[in-house]
């Protein structure tokens, strides 16, 4: 049973994005076609569909616009599929300049600074420095206006969420989570986890589509609940074999004296 819930599609408010798509003509790009690296075997043919895809660069979800191919279905986001070679002054690493990867780096798993989710393919990433996000998150700003709300969001400079303010509850998905914040730059209160405002950039928001990732909070008890009693079980079942090897120590022990006391 998939977890997408499909929902009435809303109005997407203002996002317009920090990653500036190359200005110059793409070669590669011919119409609504193109020539990508990632998949030199098809041309790409930009399309628009309301369904969720996981995009081929990224390894992200998205939903609407798109770069596929029609012969095999691979789909790239338009900024994955469009993302220039590196990023100069971005707003939200402004220090060093951002170069284009393809996999992410490093022998350990590596994560989006500003999501805080792994980083499975596509990605900018400083060479100076361990900073790396997503293409999807190089989109986003520093000062965005997201249809959930009706001031302007401001992304915490603070890495963290979970924690123990109340204040950090996202106010979309009702969770707290690692990654970086959105608040409300009225202070009303207002947050939005980077992660939750990245379905409304990559189009989950728009077409009434949820992350298949964010266990609704009924799966999240069941889990719990099942985890429980799994751990009842093998606790169950421990004590059991402990009991029986009591048992046969008691047993041992007591043959052992009686074999003593006859010999004597």
């Amino acid at each position: 049973m998939s977890n997408v819930t499909a929902k009435k599609p809303r109005k997407l408010g203002t996002t317009s994005t920090a990653m500036d798509l190359p200005a110059t003509p793409n070669p590669n790009l011919q119409g609504d076609q193109l020539l990508h690296f990632s998949h030199p075997q098809h041309p790409l043919l930009q399309i628009s569909l309301p369904y969720l895809f996981t995009c081929m660069g990224c390894k992200e979800y998205g939903a609407g616009r798109r770069f596929r191919c029609q012969t095999c279905g691979f789909d790239l986001h338009d900024f994955c599929a469009l993302a220039p070679p590196a990023l100069h002054n971005h707003p939200f690493h402004h220090k060093h300049q951002l170069v284009f990867f393809t996999k992410p780096g490093g022998f350990l798993r590596s994560k989006c600074d500003i999501c805080g989710k792994a980083a499975k393919g596509f990605g900018f990433r400083c060479t100076t420095c361990s900073f790396e996000m997503h293409p999807c998150c190089a989109a986003m700003r520093v000062v965005m206006n997201f249809p959930t709300h009706q001031h302007p969001l401001l992304l915490s400079p603070s890495a963290a969420v979970a924690t123990g303010d109340p204040s950090t509850v996202c106010s979309v998905c009702q969770r707290k989570r690692s990654g970086r914040v959105y608040r409300c730059a009225a202070a009303c209160g207002y947050c939005l986890h980077a992660v939750c405002a990245k379905d409304i950039v990559n189009g989950l928001y728009v077409h009434g589509l949820r992350s298949p990732d964010k266990p609704n909070n009924m799966l999240g008890t069941a889990a719990k609940l099942a985890t429980q009693a799994l751990v009842g079980i093998i606790g169950g079942l421990v004590e059991g074999i402990g009991e029986g090897i009591g048992s046969v120590l008691m047993d041992s022990i007591g043959r052992g004296s009686c074999r003593s006391i006859k010999h004597n």
